[in-house]
């Protein structure tokens, strides 16, 4: 086989910040399921497949849009290939299986993901952070899909799952956007314009705070599940008042990654629900 298919660039994304949109849910879904089934291990690979398979995708679209050069298509066909096939043969198992429900998840990830090749036909898929919060909407579909994989059925807690890791993951988004910003400040602005750059994570970090807090006063969701929510919220706080002025994106990237990971282990240890 000729070595032009094996290109790491294609095969792996390199936006290495948005695993965690994969994995945060789906960790969270597989232990609040409790039981791990050789199922729950199928559903995980074909979900990494699903994520995987976009890169090679958007490179083909990429080269068609003469983007980028045709010598990169013999790789994106074979990994857009590989990830699709095996993607299929995974999800033709679990249907197998008895889980042909799992099957609706995946109808909202079409749309989005048309969406998303078509701004990249159009060269304008940069900094859209409406879209990338959309797109992890999908991701956070992994959160119930492991969830019911775990128990054997769709049970309604599900989609309790799935809603708090979206929201979780739109206030990352935000947040991350406010970093990157403020690295293109030259020097370290008045109080005032820090929190008025701040605002849009603020007020998202602590919607996501009240509102479990909230539910979990109320006995809707589990007492302490807001714990997870204090997490992004007190960072969302530290950032503002420490600024990434001139901070590597690697650097940014990392400590979010701390963050997410936090979240998910409190979420985990907390999700208890009556």
């Amino acid at each position: 086989m000729s070595k032009n298919v094996f290109v790491k660039h294609i095969a792996i994304p390199q936006d290495h910040g948005s695993w965690v949109f994969l994995f945060s849910p789906l960790l969270i879904g597989l232990f609040a399921g409790a039981t791990w089934r050789p199922e729950s291990f199928v559903l995980a690979l074909a979900a990494l497949c699903a994520f995987l398979a976009r890169n090679p995708i958007t490179v083909l679209v990429k080269v068609h849009s003469g983007r980028r050069s045709r010598r990169d298509l013999p790789a994106a066909l074979f990994w857009s290939a590989v990830y699709t096939v095996l993607g299929v043969l995974l999800l033709g198992y679990l249907v197998l299986k008895g889980y042909g429900f799992l099957l609706w998840l995946g109808i909202p990830a079409v749309p989005v993901f048309a969406w998303h090749l078509y701004l990249v036909s159009r060269r304008a898929e940069r900094r859209k952070p409406g879209l990338e919060i959309v797109a992890t909407g999908t991701l956070a579909l992994g959160a119930p899909a492991a969830y019911w994989v775990g128990l054997g059925t769709p049970n309604p807690d599900g989609w309790w799952l799935w809603l708090l890791t979206w929201l979780q993951a739109a206030a990352s988004i935000a947040y991350a956007y406010l970093r990157l910003e403020q690295r293109a400040w030259k020097t370290l602005p008045p109080s005032a314009e820090r929190w008025r750059a701040g605002g849009r994570a603020l007020l998202y970090t602590t919607f996501n705070l009240a509102v479990t807090a909230a539910l979990g006063f109320a006995g809707i969701l589990p007492r302490w599940l807001f714990l997870a929510y204090l997490v992004q919220w007190a960072e969302a706080l530290w950032g503002i008042t420490h600024p990434a002025i001139k901070t590597r994106p690697t650097v940014i990237g990392f400590r979010q990654l701390l963050v997410s990971t936090l979240y998910t282990i409190v979420f985990i240890l907390t999700w208890k629900p009556g």
